[in-house]
């Protein structure tokens, strides 16, 4: 497995740049950025200098279109999105990833219609680039009723949800908080297959009842209540080799600097990866 970074839970990271030199620095193997941005910046030859000056590859980009709302907010950002992907194969990037939420304020069903034929699209523009499509199901009990009606918040659901789409690159995202907060086990791990997973996000919970974890209240990894041995365990299992990047999402950012938040995040990587015995 690729461990990585993304810019939540390491402060003030003033640019993808500064991402790749604390990834490399403190011995990740990956980043999740903004490969259109870094492109802009550097040009696609320069960019590919760093990444390869420094050892580390792009784990993967964000969705940037709006799937959520309205059509005209969707079409709009389907062109960006075409130059996204390009810049992201340019790169290496094999994967972008979204986030489903687990209540919506509009009726479910026809949410669902709506959203199932444009996640169709990106996928398939995702795929001419040959990218992957991670959608991440999204836990915490107070999200769940946060908004009118219940939607999708499980692996499961996820993987349905999947199926109906039918594009053969989209996949789950599978991260930590969110697979302890539905109440998810090793077991349920193991049952899936590697090439299910497109991507992996890791941090850790506070010791509080699970459900009143919250969302935005994360710690890093190995300092919390999370089985994150078991996690790694049940992922190295079933075959899993890809990215597994911190995510700390937190009420204020952080206000250390990001080279020892960086160092941290490394402490619990090591922590949580010598427990899994990888």
């Amino acid at each position: 497995m690729l461990k990585g970074l993304s810019r939540a839970g390491l402060g003030a990271v003033e640019n993808d740049e500064q991402l790749i030199d604390l990834a490399a620095r403190f011995g990740f193997d990956c980043v999740d950025l903004n490969a259109l941005g870094l492109v802009k910046r550097l040009g696609e030859d320069q960019a590919n200098a760093l990444l390869r000056q420094k050892g580390i590859v792009v784990g993967a980009i964000g969705l940037s279109v709006d799937w959520r709302t309205t059509d005209a907010n969707f079409r709009a950002g389907l062109g960006r999105l075409v130059e996204e992907a390009a810049a992201a194969a340019a790169l290496g990037c094999t994967r972008c990833c979204t986030y489903i939420l687990p209540s919506v304020d509009q009726s479910p069903a026809h949410f669902m219609a709506l959203a199932t034929g444009r996640l169709r699209k990106i996928a398939q523009i995702l795929g001419a680039f040959g990218i992957r499509l991670g959608l991440e199901f999204v836990g915490p009990h107070h999200l769940r009723t946060r908004w009118a009606y219940p939607f999708i918040w499980t692996a499961q659901e996820t993987l349905d949800w999947i199926d109906a789409i039918g594009e053969p690159n989209v996949g789950l995202l599978l991260d930590a908080y969110h697979w302890y907060t539905t109440g998810m086990t090793v077991a349920d791990i193991e049952a899936l297959r590697a090439d299910q997973i497109v991507h992996v996000h890791i941090n850790d919970a506070k010791n509080v009842p699970v459900g009143e974890a919250l969302d935005n209240d994360r710690v890093y990894p190995g300092e919390g209540v999370i089985d994150l041995a078991g996690f790694l365990r049940g992922l190295n299992h079933i075959g899993y080799r890809g990215p597994v990047v911190q995510e700390i999402l937190t009420p204020e950012p952080p206000k250390e600097a990001p080279e020892v938040l960086a160092q941290r995040s490394r402490a619990g990587f090591d922590k949580v990866f010598a427990a899994a015995g990888l």
